[in-house]
């Protein structure tokens, strides 16, 4: 399974594709994200247990939204019960995945520690405020440490960016779909990049309307990741042609 490299302004267009499969069957993709997010804030009131495990199967249940994606490019409904179906043929290694996602997590958010220092995060939120001077180093300490935690952060959300899909679509092993998906993500970097600001714009102005825009932008997210598993990898799933009413 080869990965191709695109035009920067494909970034944009997967979020165009993103809306226009969702615009297919809103109710349906509201469903499954709010079905998510709910799972999420249940896992989260389990202290700490809950969070690593929902960490270590959101690979699982991406895949299912993967799925009713790849329903839906078929021309066929996507359906809630989509969300649980890896669970039955790839929870090994989705899980696998989701391990390694997590101990990369871990180690970005040790290293901004180490790199800003212990104390700089409690100088910024004292409440007694301190001198100007150490509140601004430590700022610049927890900004390095940021910059440099997000450096470790980002390969590996580029290795698990398309894993889910080539694992759930081709039975891929969980080191080499997290392999090719890496190498995929960096062959791209400009529409990513592209993608990334014209998210960043619209979770902006989802915020204003008391969030209500997250109901539409969520599920539209989540159907432009399928869009750009697609144009990325071009001999992927693509749904059949529709037939030609001409012929017998």
């Amino acid at each position: 399974m080869d990965s191709r490299t695109v035009a920067a302004d494909r970034g944009w267009q997967w979020i165009v594709e993103g809306f226009r499969m969702f615009r297919g069957q809103p109710l349906t993709w509201i469903a499954l994200v709010v079905v998510m997010l709910l799972i999420w804030l249940a896992s989260a009131m389990i202290p700490l247990l809950g969070t690593l495990a929902i960490n270590l199967v959101s690979p699982v249940f991406f895949a299912g939204l993967m799925l009713a994606c790849r329903s839906a490019d078929l021309g066929d409904e996507p359906k809630v019960s989509q969300l649980f179906s890896a669970f039955k043929t790839h929870a090994t290694p989705l899980v696998t995945v989701g391990g390694i996602y997590l101990a990369g997590n871990i180690v970005a958010v040790g290293i901004i520690f180490i790199v800003a220092g212990g104390s700089a995060l409690p100088t910024i939120l004292s409440k007694s405020g301190g001198d100007i001077e150490s509140v601004r180093s430590a700022m610049r300490s927890l900004s390095l440490g940021v910059a440099v935690g997000m450096a470790v952060f980002l390969p590996v959300l580029m290795a698990v960016w398309f894993a889910p899909l080539l694992i759930v679509f081709h039975d891929m092993p969980p080191v080499e779909a997290m392999k090719r998906s890496l190498a995929a993500c960096w062959q791209n970097t400009l529409p990513f990049l592209v993608y990334g600001v014209v998210g960043v714009v619209l979770s902006i102005a989802a915020f204003l309307p008391l969030m209500l825009g997250f109901i539409v932008l969520l599920p539209v997210l989540v159907c432009s990741i399928y869009a750009s598993y697609k144009d990325i990898f071009p001999a992927a799933d693509a749904a059949p042609p529709a037939p030609n009413p001409l012929l017998p």
